[in-house]
């Protein structure tokens, strides 16, 4: 678990230090994504509230999906009053949206949840990465203003979110002159 919860650490940062440019929520073109209800949602609906935004995109026949869904409804429980929320987005399409639901009930998942068809979804994590689909899970992290700071492949321990947005949100809070002394040292 160690081993893991490093490596997603390393992987994370990597992302954030290779000065990687993403897109923020309002440079992107959404469209094909809609609530479990039909309702035509957008990822710019959840993102720039004054809340981090972790975005998990799943599919219900993922293994770690699967078997990781419960960290990140625990994340959504804990955060979702104070500093962050969670938003879902199924690859599963319409031909897998009743497994989609199953999946949903299953892990009593209370976070907001779209679906799109496969190649939209691909396509709407590749153009705030800015990098190719990989594969589920695979997540992006929004600051409170609605950018996108960190985009990940594979598993994400909570903890390593955690950590993250408390180091950038630090970091966002520091008066600009500390910042300046700090980096004429």
């Amino acid at each position: 678990m160690k081993l893991t919860r490093l490596f997603s650490a390393m992987v994370l940062l990597m992302t954030i230090l290779s000065g990687a440019e993403f897109a923020t929520a309002a440079s992107v073109e959404e469209g094909g994504l809609t609530d479990f209800k039909n309702t035509p949602r957008t990822i710019k609906e959840f993102t720039g509230n004054g809340k981090w935004l972790l975005v998990m995109f799943w599919a219900s026949d993922c293994h770690i999906c699967n078997r990781e869904a419960h960290q990140y409804v625990d994340f959504h429980f804990t955060h979702s009053d104070k500093d962050a929320t969670v938003l879902g987005i199924s690859v599963d399409g319409k031909a897998k949206f009743k497994d989609a639901q199953a999946f949903i009930k299953k892990h009593n998942i209370d976070f907001p949840n779209l679906i799109g068809e496969p190649e939209v979804v691909t396509a709407i994590y590749s153009q705030y990465s800015n990098s190719r689909w990989v594969g589920t899970p695979s997540f992006l992290l929004f600051n409170p203003q609605g950018e996108v700071l960190a985009a990940q492949v594979g598993a994400v321990p909570p903890d390593v979110i955690e950590d993250f947005i408390e180091k950038n949100t630090q970091v966002a809070s520091e008066p600009k002159s500390s910042s300046k002394k700090s980096a004429n040292k």
